[in-house]
């Protein structure tokens, strides 16, 4: 299939294609960056929402809920739904498909389930890629949740817009749910399954970890464009946006029984207005494209290096650490400077190879 006919086909919002162009994406394959190079200039006017908090708070429920209620706001959208893939069998249930089972058929919404493929930080390394995909479909919000790994998921900032951070209460103490890390990213504050005993402490805790000092801009890298902790609680859930900045709302819901998801659609929707305002939005998409570059020139450069080196070279380098004959740093010292003599060597193979070409003759 052609790439640029597979790319019109995902412009014009057919499903097949759209499949299809997210399978290249997932694979990884040279015909990824052709297809994701195709639909780029096409991107940039979906908002991008991640879910995440830990296993077990409801992440499927809230998502398949507040689904729902966007789009009888008229809003379509695409969700993408990442499961752990296991390190044992390297195989992944992808059983959201089955908790969102009446999200399907839906025209204006689609679906897709990804493995984390070993991927830290609760996505899918083609996560990015197949948000960039569904933004170029059409989708007015695409949705992304996470795995669900605690408090080490916090990539999800760096692809997202908004952020909304679940807890849930009875999964331990309250100290244990204002741990730094998560919430550090959390952009909405959600209290899921609020009808069980001890969420009232659980939201008290949250207010409490606010109150006292709200993660700031430079808690976290990739959260610096957005000033956190401002403005007045307006007594309706959602916080009051002021010239000082963002205030993270917490909000209580029941995702089973759809309670409080109308509330949490209203602050998500504030959020983006703040963003627009002032330029935050462009400053947030310039830091997420700034990660994402250093991530695949990062990747980019480590496939050269091991290209230039051979597998050889480095299982006899891995045989000299084990022997504590080398340590790690000047291993990779060693390694550094073989693969740039090797480049070195290559490229004055290369002149000389030109050089010694004969002149065409008549």
């Amino acid at each position: 299939m052609e790439v640029a006919s597979l790319a019109q086909r995902v412009l014009e919002g057919e499903r097949r294609a759209l499949a299809r162009a997210i399978s290249l994406v997932e694979d990884g394959r040279a015909r990824d960056a052709e297809i994701l190079a195709a639909l780029y200039p096409h991107t940039g006017n979906a908002h991008r929402v991640g879910v995440t908090g830990p296993p077990g708070c409801g992440k499927s429920t809230l998502v398949n809920a507040l689904a729902r209620t966007m789009r009888q706001r008229g809003l379509k959208l695409g969700i993408v739904a990442v499961d752990p893939t296991s390190p044992f069998t390297g195989g992944a249930i992808l059983g959201d498909r089955i908790r969102m089972g009446d999200l399907v058929g839906d025209p204006g919404i689609f679906i897709r389930s990804m493995a984390t493929r070993g991927s830290l930080g609760g996505l899918a390394r083609a996560t990015s890629g197949v948000i960039e995909v569904l933004d170029a479909a059409g989708f007015d919000v695409v949705i992304v949740e996470t795995v669900g790994a605690g408090q080490s998921e916090v990539g999800i900032a760096q692809t997202v817009h908004t952020t909304i951070v679940i807890e849930v209460p009875g999964l331990g103490d309250d100290i244990q749910a204002i741990k730094a890390g998560i919430l550090e990213v959390a952009d909405v504050l959600v209290v899921n399954k609020a009808d069980q005993p001890q969420a009232e402490n659980t939201f008290r805790a949250l207010r409490a970890m606010l109150d006292v000092g709200a993660p700031h801009s430079g808690a976290a890298g990739h959260h610096a464009p957005r000033a956190m902790l401002a403005g007045e609680d307006d007594g309706k859930g959602v916080e009051k946006l002021s010239d000082k900045g963002w205030k993270i709302p917490i909000l209580k819901t029941i995702a089973s029984e759809g309670q409080g998801v109308e509330a949490l659609l209203d602050a998500v929707q504030a959020h983006r207005a703040y963003l627009v305002e002032g330029g935050r939005l462009a400053a947030l998409a310039r830091a997420r494209v700034a990660s994402e570059l250093e991530t695949l020139l990062r990747e980019a450069l480590l496939a050269e290096l091991a290209d230039s080196l051979g597998p050889q070279e480095i299982e006899r380098t891995i045989d000299e650490v084990l022997a504590r004959r080398l340590d790690p740093h000047s291993a990779v010292d060693g390694l550094v400077r073989l693969a740039r003599r090797s480049r070195r060597g290559k490229g004055r193979r290369s002149r000389a190879g030109v050089q010694a070409q004969p002149a065409e003759t008549d």
